[in-house]
């Protein structure tokens, strides 16, 4: 069932206040850490937590703190992403309207642990009323002195600067990120070298998503080995997951690591809507390859069975499609989606997701021959890992297990002249 650690206080009337926040013991945790703990101590209870990123890659924060070279001369800066983009995710939004003094607090414990004098939070550019909400509680935070000079009489410094990026998905990318941050053209660098060592304006910075750091205040009020019992021994601590498609209760639920997929459809999202079938599930937002029905009866929400079943836990934006669904359609969504938010600086990514959607487009329509479907395939194959950033194969996983699970679907359309399936809404002309 439900473990609410980040989303303990969320729908509760005026949670997004400070004072709010400050009679549930607010800004108490940033206190301990700042006054009662070195940097290194925070990053050690944040190592032994075993919290992963949750913004998708599942990389251990505090592992990744740790990578920041020493005594550089430079200043190091702290980068929350929260461009939440990814089709199906929805959970850092939450964070943002419901308890953005949290975050702030996470981002004071996180800053401190790596010498951050100054934080930058990059907000998806249609997230209007997250970003009012989160510039009031900045300003209210200044007020109250728990962020700018000298808090909690430590003599430590802290500004965070909250920007709205423009609308690119591919700004969810940590150093497309930081490209738009420093007022360029957000497309993806080169790695190595990451940006832990050469970030934002050529300094060490440190990217987490909001999820991962609205966690570390109650890390540092239990514990790191508190957190750790939650979850499984690779995937520890819980994750809020955004569900929606064909379910009954669709929206965020906060759980333990590791709970089996159809207990967490069935028992929180109230099961397939209107008692139709289970078809198929995105168990971790778009890019993520796509699971059967019969796949989901044994596939748990950690990271470890997710690798079993070949695909990933990413954002945790589970996507559910009932009986009723056409596969081909859904993959034409989504490649009309990738075929429009590619940056173009890849040849194989840019030429590639274009001419994937054009195929999809005319299976769908009944327009292609079965030898269609490995064109799509071999161009999966030439796109994946041959570009700067992620992005290429974000669009030829899907596109691989929608054809390679659901292939008889893809060849009933170009067999009998296009879908049969009712038409639905999303489709781009």
């Amino acid at each position: 069932m439900e473990t609410k650690i980040i989303s303990k206080y969320f729908g509760q009337k005026d949670s997004a206040s400070l004072d709010f926040y400050l009679s549930h013991n607010g800004y108490e945790n940033a206190r301990k850490a700042l006054t009662t703990m070195t940097p290194s101590q925070v990053t050690e209870e944040v190592k032994l937590s075993g919290l992963r990123g949750r913004g998708g890659a599942g990389f251990p924060a505090g592992v990744k703190w740790g990578f920041l070279p020493k005594d550089t001369g430079k200043p190091v800066y702290l980068c929350v992403n929260a461009d939440e983009s990814e089709p199906g995710t929805f959970k850092d939004r939450y964070i943002m309207e419901d308890d953005p003094h949290l975050l702030l607090e996470g981002i004071i414990i996180s800053s401190y642990a790596i010498n951050c004098h100054k934080a930058f939070i990059y907000i998806r550019g249609e997230y209007h009323f997250p970003y009012k909400v989160l510039e009031k509680a900045i300003a209210e935070a200044y007020a109250k002195g728990f962020l700018g000079k000298d808090l909690f009489g430590t003599g430590y410094e802290l500004d965070v600067v909250l920007h709205r990026g423009a609308g690119a998905y591919i700004c969810g990318e940590e150093t497309a990120l930081l490209e738009s941050l420093e007022g360029k053209k957000g497309q993806p660098r080169i790695k190595p070298p990451f940006p832990a060592v050469e970030g934002l304006f050529r300094c060490p910075t440190i990217v987490n998503n909001v999820a991962t750091i609205a966690s570390v205040p109650w890390i540092i009020e239990h514990g790191g080995a508190e957190y750790a019992k939650f979850g499984t021994p690779k995937s520890a601590g819980t994750f809020i997951f955004s569900i929606s498609g064909h379910v009954n209760k669709p929206g965020i639920y906060e759980v333990p690591l590791g709970m089996p997929l159809m207990d967490f459809i069935n028992d929180l999202a109230g099961g397939v809507k209107d008692g139709k079938k289970l078809k198929a599930v995105v168990p971790g937002g778009s890019s993520t390859p796509v699971l059967t029905a019969e796949e989901c009866k044994t596939v748990n929400l950690d990271y470890e069975s997710m690798m079993e079943h070949k695909t990933m836990l990413g954002s945790g934006a589970i996507i559910v499609m009932d009986e009723d669904t056409c596969m081909v359609d859904a993959l034409l969504n989504l490649m009309h989606f990738y075929a429009h938010e590619s940056c173009g600086q890849c040849s194989p990514c840019r030429e590639g997701v274009d001419w994937m959607h054009r195929t999809v487009k005319a299976i769908h329509a009944g327009k292609a021959a079965e030898k269609d479907l490995q064109t799509v395939l071999d161009m999966a194959d030439n796109m994946e890992g041959k570009t700067i950033c992620v992005f290429s194969a974000a669009a030829a996983m899907p596109a691989r297990s929608y054809i390679n699970k659901f292939r008889q679907e893809f060849i009933d359309h170009v067999k009998n002249g296009g879908c049969h399936f009712p038409k639905v809404s999303y489709l781009a002309d």
